[in-house]
């Protein structure tokens, strides 16, 4: 049987079953999902079984665990683990959502539902093309599943999970499908992703809110403060004004620069997209570099005070914000994190407190496109879209991948599916089906060339 036979007479199970993983809200940033984040660690561990693994169990981590599975063909044969995370983002707000986030939906070609994409629908392909190679008896390797619980709050227990299972995880290769392709007729695969480092800054002024009226021009206000120190962090053309921030920056040459010139990219269907009049970033540098190969520095959200219906003459005690970063190689997380923390105490004024607290960090990756794995990867995506893929590097963040190269020695592949139009993180979240299943004939034929 083919894998074009096994998805057409399997398609309506394959669906049915990833939707059974979709509709557990396994949200890792919401502590009362706990029951759910276990439901949804067991599930994995009942597909990977029926699937055709020898074995598969849950894992315990300082904290939430993951799931573990292999299948041993040769063990003079190579050995692929697979990464992936059963964890999603918070769905909120729920009113954006034009079907409930975890009801998936299919219309207009697209599975609609948190998680589709991140990374429920991109990890399940990977089931899907295992059990294809298991059941069809051409799996040519061994492979291993590691699944875990915290990807989307930075991963923070994964690492010394790896410390203390270097011998259970030894493999050859890791593949991860948690990134995004130029376009459904633009394959690429991602070279390289920026670090990041994120704080939460909590500003102080009186010790309770006051009456904007009585106290107001008297006693500072915390709100307003916050937006002072935050302004100050970048200039009018984009770049980050804290000393030292660029020190170690790994400048791209000239030729990569004019690699990712060729990047087939309409400017204007970007802006079009986003419902943006114009783009804006760091002076000097085009959009495709500014998302890739320069770092950042934004404010993720701000709060205080009285944000109900109607007015409330207060002025707040507290203002808060969550500041992120995303770093470039060379780079590293526990230098922003104290550099720009430094930063803030400095040109806090003093008749504020000011409390940061870092939150979590990752470092920043690149890829080499000579290995044999990136070879079978770049085959595979050649057969089964008819297009050699770019590489490219992205602009996000996966703690876990350079963990991977830190303590298994190896170099991950990132091989994703997604498009930018699949709004992961945000309402309405989408993939396209066409690709889900692309993705699993993508999957299959990485084997072969790989091994």
């Amino acid at each position: 049987m083919s894998i074009n036979e096994f998805i057409s007479k399997e398609k309506n199970r394959i669906l049915e079953e990833l939707f059974s993983l979709i509709r557990i809200p396994s949200v890792s940033a919401h502590q009362h999902r706990q029951p759910e984040i276990a439901q949804c660690a067991l599930r994995w561990k009942e597909l990977l079984l029926q699937a055709g693994a020898d074995s598969a169990e849950v894992m315990a981590t300082q904290g939430n665990p993951v799931v573990f599975a292999e299948k041993k063909t040769d063990p003079s044969k190579p050995t692929v683990l697979v990464y992936g995370h059963y964890d999603v983002m918070p769905a909120e707000p729920l009113e954006l959502w034009t079907t409930p986030a975890f009801e998936p939906e299919i219309r207009d070609g697209k599975i609609y539902a948190r998680g589709a994409d991140d990374d429920k629908g991109q990890s399940f392909m990977h089931l899907k093309a295992f059990e294809y190679l298991v059941a069809s008896d051409q799996l040519p390797c061994n492979v291993k599943f590691l699944i875990e619980g915290e990807e989307e709050i930075g991963s923070v227990h994964l690492e010394a999970f790896c410390q203390a299972n270097k011998e259970l995880l030894k493999c050859d290769t890791v593949l991860v499908s948690d990134t995004s392709m130029l376009g459904a007729d633009t394959p690429s695969i991602t070279t390289g992703l920026r670090g990041l480092a994120y704080w939460q800054l909590e500003v102080t002024a009186a010790n309770r809110d006051l009456h904007s009226g009585i106290f107001g021009g008297a006693v500072a206000n915390p709100i307003n403060e916050l937006a002072k120190i935050v302004a100050q962090l970048t200039d009018s053309e984009g770049k980050i004004t804290i000393p030292g921030f660029y020190d170690n920056v790994q400048e791209v040459s000239d030729e990569e620069r004019a690699l990712i010139a060729q990047i087939p990219f309409d400017e204007e269907n970007y802006k079009q997209n986003l419902g943006i009049k114009e783009v804006f970033g760091e002076k000097g540098y085009s959009t495709l570099e500014r998302t890739g190969i320069r770092p950042t520095l934004d404010l993720c959200g701000i709060w205080g005070g009285y944000t109900g219906e109607g007015s409330k003459t207060v002025l707040p005690s507290k203002a808060f914000a969550k500041l992120s970063a995303r770093l470039v190689p060379d780079q590293k997380h526990e230098v922003i994190m104290a550099l720009v923390a430094a930063h803030l105490q400095k040109i806090a004024p003093s008749h504020i407190e000011l409390k940061i607290v870092p939150l979590h960090g990752a470092e920043s990756y690149v890829c080499p496109i000579d290995s044999p794995a990136y070879r079978a990867t770049e085959k595979a995506y050649e057969e089964v879209f008819g297009i050699r893929p770019l590489p490219v590097r992205r602009g996000g963040s996966i703690g876990v991948v350079p963990v991977f190269e830190k303590v298994l020695g190896v170099k991950p592949i990132l091989m994703g599916f997604g498009l930018e139009s699949d709004a992961i993180h945000s309402p309405n979240e989408n993939f396209p089906l066409d690709l889900f299943f692309k993705g699993i004939r993508t999957i299959a034929a990485f084997y072969k060339y790989f091994s």
